[in-house]
């Protein structure tokens, strides 16, 4: 049995602890990475999927995490993922839950999505549900964040019937106000319907570049990891590759994992931000992630 058959005969009540088994999926990579990438470049990710792809494949990386937008967008990529040999084990989408009257829509997509990915293997869904403003400091009214909450749980509820697991992620927006809306999401979401996908890096910046909150978080939150958004920083600049060294102590964080029995799906997102090093093109740069990360985690 391929292991793409034998992910999707599990229960989908073992879901969440099939997901800590390191073994299930390879080291993937997000897609917002090479956006940064292209861009520094002059070139624009997605406007020649055959052609992006089949760079992405240069790397070694096995598997992609890509940005689905729609049903249209996952039934063009899947043919070409296929042709390079990538598997596509989790997504990311982007999802309005605060608000009643998008709350609907939104999961309708969503689910529309997940029955296209699936086929192909997806089990992870990993979703933010967007601020009030990018990139701004505005904060959700509580009404709002329990309509998000709920809204979660009860998308999360319907993704598991199909065999896949919803993983809430946050950027720095999140941790305003002392953390209200991220504590309220995982504090108000059922752990069978929702996991959490630890992106390191934003939890350390939103919360004033501290080492301290990103293990306190996993402290907290580490039974209800499926996966890691990985990225290293140096003087508060995120860098062109991913090593240990830096900012964040990921000796640490990987030992911790370790020690208690995380083993949650790992995700590359070693993105450019201005003042980001300029040394490596976008393939080289990814094989030294893709090494850094075997010989830190595995």
């Amino acid at each position: 049995m391929v292991r793409r058959n034998f992910l999707s005969s599990i229960p989908a009540a073992a879901l969440l602890l099939s997901l800590k088994n390191k073994e299930q999926f390879p080291i993937s990579c997000n897609t917002y990475n090479w956006v940064t990438f292209y861009r520094r470049s002059g070139k624009e990710w997605g406007k020649n999927l055959e052609m992006d792809i089949a760079e992405f494949a240069k790397t070694g990386i096995k598997a992609i995490e890509p940005n689905m937008e729609s049903v249209e967008m996952a039934e063009k990529l899947i043919p070409i993922l296929k042709k390079n040999e990538i598997g596509l084990p989790s997504i990311y989408v982007n999802s309005v839950l605060h608000e009643e009257k998008e709350v609907t829509k939104s999961i309708e997509t969503i689910l529309g999505i997940a029955k296209a990915v699936k086929s192909y293997g997806t089990k992870i869904i990993v979703t933010n549900p967007s601020p009030l403003k990018w990139g701004g400091n505005q904060v959700k009214t509580d009404a709002q964040l329990i309509t998000q909450a709920a809204a979660l749980d009860k998308l999360g509820g319907l993704l598991k019937q199909m065999g896949i697991t919803l993983a809430y992620h946050t950027h720095d927006m999140e941790m305003l106000a002392g953390a209200r809306e991220f504590h309220h999401m995982l504090q108000n979401t059922a752990p069978e319907n929702m996991g959490f996908c630890f992106d390191i890096h934003w939890i350390y910046r939103g919360s004033q570049n501290s080492n301290l909150a990103v293990f306190d978080v996993l402290k907290m939150y580490g039974d209800r990891i499926v996966e890691l958004h990985i990225r290293q920083s140096k003087n508060e600049t995120w860098q062109e590759t991913f090593s240990p060294d830096g900012d964040i102590d990921y000796q640490q964080l990987a030992k911790e994992l370790k020690r208690r029995n995380i083993q949650p799906h790992l995700v590359i997102e070693q993105c450019l931000e201005d003042g980001s090093p300029d040394k490596l093109n976008v393939v080289e740069a990814h094989k030294i992630d893709l090494e850094n990360i075997k010989k830190l985690f595995i």
